[in-house]
């Protein structure tokens, strides 16, 4: 027998009365929010970055395939050869959908479709109309007629000389800038798509300038510019954010570069083709770096290791540097291979630059680095760049601290430092060896370039490598 009172299951029934008059209500509401049109698509929001990550490589204004540009609503609507690119609320009246539609879409050219999901995102635009939703504020008005304007010095983050000794490359916003070596004058403004360029390097021949970066979270990509007459030869667009630590192969066919999605990829340089992808890294990829004869490729990362991989498969071989936890004290930033051997420099978050061999000769056993031939003394804070001389007797290193900056020279074979390169009041992230031998180039943080005499280590010359506008202070008019 219950030992309930009366009032008890009056109000229990008083409960349940309440939640069954509520029902119909609650149905009502979630047959409203089901009824409810779904928001309409965003051209800034969903349909640029579709554009941006699969289409605009080969259609920007620094390489406009057909005369088409989808890198803003405005050159976009305008079309190519083929006519404008659109007509807002006929999807199928509209070239665009064209291109990306049927059993071999003309778009993107020689890659992967467009996903079914994203096809319908784009035509579901059209149908509502094609409306352009670009801020003002990020409307995008760079171009070679209309480059970048500065008011301050950019971060500099990657330098390269050409083989000739002739053309040192600097990274710019939006651009590369290409200086006459000795610092005497700047030749040539690059002006690409990527926000950021994270890492230059001229082909073998010196032939072709390669520029990696991309622009975070939206799209990585690889320019390749032709040194004749400096213009984009081919663009390719590989990741939904930015790659780093471009090289190519000593024959000048391949093209290696790792990224912020943990993957090495590799592409043909004649028709920046991806010819292989590799995942040995489960952290950020920051270098990479050919064998001598090509078939293997050594990659270093923010997960604390370098790793060989074979080209032609992808398979992984080994860790080069050790395995055991705490041998390694923080992430690799920088690799370079020395320019006679299969031996590599490293460096990165503990500030000591590492010489390591190829491969392996022993068996692996715990707690070894059989690798590692050479330790060179650290520098305050972390390797962001190095990079050989020549003949690889002779390597300069840039570090940072957050607040300061040091490169020095060392002698590849005993380890000793030859010069200190003064002058840094902030963080080195790119140094580069003039081919020639003489020269030395720094920059960094505080957007200047340095050019000092490798024998001597004096600063020879200091310039900011763009033209600084003055800042126009604005104020809001008072109501």
């Amino acid at each position: 027998m219950s030992h309930d009172s009366p009032h008890s299951f009056s109000r229990l029934l008083g409960v349940i009365l309440a939640i069954v008059l509520m029902l119909p209500g609650l149905a009502r509401a979630d047959e409203s929010e089901a009824a409810s049109p779904p928001a309409e698509v965003s051209f800034y929001r969903d349909v640029r970055p579709i554009l941006q990550r699969h289409c605009s490589g080969c259609h920007q204004p620094a390489k406009a395939g057909g005369k088409l540009v989808l890198t803003s609503y405005a050159e976009l609507a305008k079309g190519g050869d083929n006519g404008e690119g659109f007509t807002p609320g006929k999807p199928d009246e509209s070239l665009l959908i064209e291109y990306i539609t049927g059993d071999e879409p003309l778009m993107p050219l020689k890659a992967e479709p467009l996903k079914p999901e994203q096809v319908a995102l784009i035509s579901r635009w059209i149908s509502e109309g094609a409306k352009d939703d670009t801020p003002q504020s990020v409307s995008d008005t760079i171009s070679a007629e209309n480059p970048p304007k500065y008011t301050s010095p950019p971060v500099i983050s990657a330098l390269a000389y050409s083989p000739d000794s002739k053309w040192l490359a600097v990274s710019g916003f939006r651009e590369v800038l290409v200086h006459k070596a000795d610092g005497s004058g700047l030749a040539h403004r690059l002006v690409g798509r990527s926000q950021r360029i994270e890492s230059l390097t001229f082909s073998p021949d010196g032939k072709i300038l390669a520029a990696v970066g991309g622009t975070p979270s939206l799209f990585g990509e690889v320019q390749l510019w032709s040194t004749e007459d400096f213009t984009l030869l081919r663009s390719g667009t590989f990741s939904t954010d930015t790659l780093f630590g471009g090289r190519f192969s000593d024959d000048g066919t391949l093209f290696a570069f790792g990224g912020a999605d943990n993957s090495i990829r590799i592409i043909q340089v004649e028709n920046a083709q991806l010819l292989r992808k590799l995942d040995p890294h489960s952290d950020w990829v920051f270098g990479t770096a050919f064998s001598q004869d090509g078939k293997h490729i050594v990659t270093v990362s923010r997960d604390m290791a370098m790793k060989l991989s074979i080209v032609e498969n992808g398979q992984f071989v080994d860790n080069i540097t050790s395995i055991t936890p705490g041998a390694l004290k923080g992430g690799l930033i920088a690799v370079r291979r020395h320019p006679q051997k299969d031996e590599f420099l490293t460096g990165g978050a503990d500030g000591e630059p590492k010489l390591y061999q190829m491969i392996r000769t022993q068996a692996r056993r715990i707690g070894d680095d059989f690798n590692r031939i050479r330790s060179y003394p650290a520098l305050p804070g972390r390797i962001f760049s190095l990079d050989f001389n020549d003949d690889g007797s002779r390597f300069v290193v840039g570090s940072s601290t957050g607040m300061g900056g040091t490169a020095r020279i060392y002698d590849t074979e005993t380890g000793k430092q030859i010069h200190e390169l003064k002058g840094h009041e902030r963080g080195v992230f790119a140094v580069a060896y003039r081919p020639d031998g003489q020269q030395v180039a720094t920059g960094g943080f505080d957007g200047h370039i340095r050019l000092f005499n490798t024998l001597t280590g004096e600063l020879v010359r200091e310039f900011v490598p763009v033209e600084l506008s003055p800042a126009v202070a604005t104020a809001k008019s008072e109501p």
